[in-house]
């Protein structure tokens, strides 16, 4: 007899169990449904807000036809940018930027997305005293240096030399890229 009810107090277990997990899963699902479009639609507005950071004169931003990930800044019917990502290794791994370059192939400015940098070092390439160096450089000035005399070319940050040269390959790569698809017009 109490062999049975051992075997009754595991099944009401297990039945119990079963229930609970069907039951989570269904509310998960739910959730999810109702989420997703929403998170969706709040990435979609990040990334138009970052590309509208990065040229700000656009209208609209396009997605190139037959491009990954890159979109045309317009200023009326006009582009007057492109918007590419890149990515590049840094010493704490892989830093993905966003960069915006002209179609002459200028930099305008670059955000990054994401990195893994040490922070208080390398982590201070997205501060303004590093980024700002790079705007309206073209491609032969995107080279890394110590000779603070040498304003043109790129300054590295103290202690992060190789974020500095990893960034800066990054976004001479986007520039390269921009300059081959318009041919530098």
């Amino acid at each position: 007899m109490a062999k049975d009810k051992d075997q009754n107090s595991i099944f009401a277990i297990t039945k119990n169990l079963t229930i609970t997990c069907f039951i989570s899963g269904i509310i998960i699902a739910a959730v999810y449904y109702v989420t997703s479009p929403v998170a969706a639609q709040k990435q979609v507005q990040i990334q138009n807000d970052t590309m509208k950071v990065l040229v700000n004169d656009a209208d609209k931003f396009n997605k190139v036809n037959g491009k990954k990930d890159w979109y045309a800044a317009q200023k009326g019917n006009k582009t007057i940018a492109y918007v590419v990502p890149a990515e590049s290794k840094g010493y704490g791994g892989a830093i993905e930027l966003l960069v915006a370059v002209t179609p002459d192939g200028k930099v305008i400015d670059f955000s990054i997305v994401s990195h893994n940098e040490t922070p208080g070092l390398g982590a201070n390439a997205s501060k303004d005293s590093f980024r700002g160096q790079f705007k309206d450089k073209k491609a032969d000035a995107l080279t890394v240096v110590k000779d603070k005399s040498n304003t043109k070319n790129i300054q590295a940050m103290t202690g992060a030399t190789i974020t500095s040269k990893a960034v800066t390959k990054g976004v001479k790569e986007a520039v390269g890229q921009v300059t081959t698809f318009t041919g530098g017009k």
